[in-house]
């Protein structure tokens, strides 16, 4: 069984090679009674995905030439499965071409949305605690979809203490430098589809940039995250385009897909240098 999980793995990834592997939990895995294994990967109607995590990791992404800016993605999938390659390995290359050090979190799925955001915190501490071997100068986070919820809950969670200690990194900021929401998921679920409540904005939040399609059936959580960064006074960028749906990550021939890789490049490097 794990030779196939791994062949599996092979294909869901092809064309997209990461530098290095990562556990973040070096122990238990904190509110989990199932011991660590390894991912299972499932059939969908759209390609195979990592339909269940046990033993969550980071698939690190080196570049030739470093800009010291770190980029931990989170792949979409409703909180069910995540679409590792669309929404993370495929996203990764890219950007390591441009000279991110970028980091594909596997989060725990299926329906452990308390267990992703321990995840997602970790993923931060656990890569600033190595600035040895990883010198970035600024660390954000992005998602797509279900990962664009996790990215969001993390920009507004990041002080709350959600698991016991670990180690030494734990110590460790889990605050992004910066967040990128690509057509995000579950940002609307306030009284009358206004922000969700767990999303607490302060003077601490980091800035946002947001991306989706008017004709995405999750639009209206790009609408009201834009207006609550706007009444905060948090610096954010929006994007909406007339056309594209949802879950279009990376794919070729539509505007949505192929125009927001450029804008977030743009906008980070933006960012970074204030």
């Amino acid at each position: 069984m794990p030779l196939i999980l791994a062949l599996l793995s092979l294909l869901l990834v092809a064309g997209a090679t990461p530098t290095s592997t990562f556990s973040i939990w070096p122990h238990q895995v904190p509110d989990q009674n199932e011991s660590k294994a390894p991912h299972v990967i499932v059939k969908k109607p759209h390609g195979l995905r990592i339909g269940k995590v046990t033993n969550p990791t980071l698939d690190v992404y080196e570049p030739t030439k470093p800009n010291g800016i770190g980029l931990i993605i989170c792949p979409g999938g409703g909180y069910v499965h995540l679409a590792d390659k669309k929404e993370g390995h495929d996203v990764a290359e890219h950007y390591r071409k441009l000279g991110y050090t970028c980091f594909v979190l596997t989060y725990r799925v299926p329906r452990n949305q308390q267990g992703a955001l321990q995840d997602a915190q970790r993923s931060m501490r656990f890569v600033r605690a190595n600035s040895a071997k990883w010198p970035l100068t600024h660390l954000g986070i992005m998602g797509f979809s279900a990962g664009g919820s996790l990215s969001a809950r993390l920009a507004t969670q990041f002080q709350q203490p959600l698991y016991p200690a670990q180690d030494d990194r734990d110590t460790t900021s889990a605050r992004p430098d910066f967040v990128g929401l690509i057509y995000p998921a579950y940002l609307d679920q306030g009284p009358g589809k206004s922000l969700t409540p767990e999303l607490t904005l302060s003077e601490n939040t980091p800035p946002m940039f947001l991306y989706v399609a008017a004709d995405d059936s999750f639009a209206n959580s790009t609408i009201v995250m834009t207006q609550a960064l706007a009444q905060q006074k948090i610096p954010y960028e929006t994007h909406i385009l007339p056309k594209g749906g949802h879950g279009f990550g990376m794919l070729p021939g539509k505007r949505a897909s192929e125009t927001w890789p450029s804008l977030l490049h743009h906008w980070i490097q933006e960012t970074c240098q204030k």
